[in-house]
């Protein structure tokens, strides 16, 4: 039987252990995709990074592999949550589902791991831990960094306040940052608390209308959203290989 007992975490996310953090985040994807699973695909909404049948791994352990075996940074494993955000806005139609949340989380972490860290691993590496061969995870880096345009940065307060956000609505309730943690940390209640208008835990089928910007369309949800600079890409039919793509999906899908 699982404890009810509630754990106390760091104030900051450079203190608290990978693996709590691991739990943290996989907690908020497996939320995600359970919603975003029962919006139904359109053909237009196909992207590289979907896959014809949901991997037989979920998040957490996906996650928990890629931990294990590519020593991979704290702050590239919220960085994820960032740029499921920011790809979010550009592309509307573009949801984290069972059917590509892992191949985006794996190309995130690489891309983020070559682009912030001192120590990284090779492709072929990231590829193997994956699941996925290293030309498709070729082919997932040039079209993430394609839609998201480069723009890989993100400040040290940003992760701090998804962190935050991560404790706060976990579905278990357990986990907590203490007051006292709080102040002895030198942040101020408003800088903890990021949000105060969200005192209460935030479903992630909520969506966001952070900063006055409305949810994402077509009921997709997704984490913390601010859209004040992003520019999303044009709305545009489906394409012939987005439409044969589609058909053979569904072909698989009916056969599974």
């Amino acid at each position: 039987m699982e404890s009810s007992e509630r754990i106390e975490l760091p104030a900051s996310f450079e203190d608290v252990s990978i693996d709590h953090l691991v739990l943290l985040i996989a907690d908020m994807l497996e939320r995600l995709i359970a919603h975003n699973d029962q919006i139904p695909l359109v053909p237009e909404g196909l992207t590289r990074f979907h896959s014809r049948a949901a991997p037989n791994i979920s998040v957490l352990d996906y996650l928990r592999r890629i931990v294990r075996f590519t020593n991979v940074e704290k702050a590239c494993l919220l960085l994820t949550l960032h740029y499921i955000d920011q790809i979010c806005a550009r592309m509307p139609l573009f949801t984290l589902s069972s059917l590509t949340a892992h191949r985006f989380i794996v190309a995130s972490v690489a891309i983020s791991s070559k682009a912030f860290c001192d120590a990284f691993c090779t492709n072929s590496h990231y590829a193997k831990v994956g699941g996925i061969s290293i030309v498709e995870l070729n082919v997932l880096e040039r079209e993430f960094l394609r839609i998201i345009d480069w723009d890989l940065t993100c400040t040290r307060e940003l992760l701090q306040e998804y962190y935050v956000n991560l404790v706060r609505t976990h579905s278990s309730g357990k986990f907590v940052i203490p007051t006292t943690q709080q102040s002895s940390s030198g942040s101020s209640d408003s800088e903890i608390e990021v949000d105060s208008g969200r005192s209460r835990p935030m479903s992630p089928v909520e969506g966001n209308s952070h900063a006055g910007h409305p949810p994402v369309p077509h009921g997709a949800s997704t984490i913390l959203i601010d859209t004040a600079t992003l520019s999303p890409q044009p709305s545009q039919g489906p394409t012939i290989e987005q439409n044969m793509a589609f058909a053979a999906l569904r072909e698989s899908m009916d056969q599974s």
